[in-house]
């Protein structure tokens, strides 16, 4: 039997608010992280991931403080990423209350990074998290620092070596669908789900309804993550929800 479609709404934090772009820059403002992360919990998503999303750029380590608050106030699982290099940052925002870690840049650069996270917690607290492009030659190339930084790794090999090393879940973002509210990177995320076992997180691209109900039926990802759509209720989340059932998508009820 498999397991319920996830929805889970995205939160970029930068300088403590919540803030949305479009393929990672123009960014505008969308609310207190935790109020929003409280609605949300209410309102029945199923997971919250927050990305401190200028801690890698700049050097900075992920926001504790901020975690503590969420997890005094949220009553569903979330993930954290942004600025985490190495274990003794996975331990502190693990025990202010996060479920999961996610790492991207620090685990590219330094892969045994998921190896480590997989032994000492488990894979079940690691999300590896890639940002790609696709480029003209039909390649996906991974970038670094928020999308900012072009690499020598490309996503499937890099996901097939993150899901090896241990990581419990691939949070992918297609960097060129993000924002565009076009739909999902579903022949790309269709080929992760065929060559990988670990659960696919989509990313990027949403925009209507349909897109999700095309993200699971087409890209057979495990879960669709957005971030505008909810944030400024575009999408209504119960109505979401009640849409997916209505189109034979096992989601959890609201």
């Amino acid at each position: 039997m498999s397991l319920a479609k996830r929805i889970i709404p995205c939160l970029d934090v930068k300088d403590g608010k919540t803030v949305k772009g479009v393929q990672f820059v123009n960014f505008r403002d969308a609310g207190d992280p935790v109020e929003l992360g409280k609605q949300y919990s209410l309102m029945g998503a199923d997971e919250l991931v927050y990305l401190d999303i200028t801690a890698s750029h700049e050097g900075r380590r992920t926001f504790t403080e901020l975690v503590q608050r969420i997890a005094a106030e949220v009553s569903i699982p979330f993930t954290v990423g942004g600025g985490i290099h190495e274990l003794s940052d996975v331990e502190r925002l693990l025990a202010a209350g996060a479920d999961k870690v996610s790492v991207n840049s620090s685990a590219v650069r330094r892969p045994e990074l998921i190896t480590e996270i997989a032994k000492r917690f488990g894979s079940q607290e690691c999300v590896c998290a890639i940002d790609a492009r696709l480029e003209e030659n039909g390649e996906w190339r991974c970038y670094l620092n928020g999308g900012r930084v072009p690499t020598e790794r490309m996503l499937f090999e890099w996901a097939h070596e993150a899901q090896e090393r241990g990581a419990g879940e691939i949070l992918f973002t297609s960097m060129n669908h993000d924002g565009s509210k076009q739909g999902f990177a579903n022949e790309a995320l269709n080929r992760l789900h065929e060559e990988l076992s670990i659960p696919i997180i989509a990313s990027g691209g949403a925009g209507c309804m349909q897109d999700f109900v095309d993200v699971f039926k087409i890209g057979h990802a495990d879960a669709g993550l957005a971030a505008s759509v909810f944030h400024f209720n575009e999408i209504p989340m119960k109505e979401l929800k009640q849409y997916l059932y209505e189109q034979g998508i096992d989601v959890r009820r609201v």
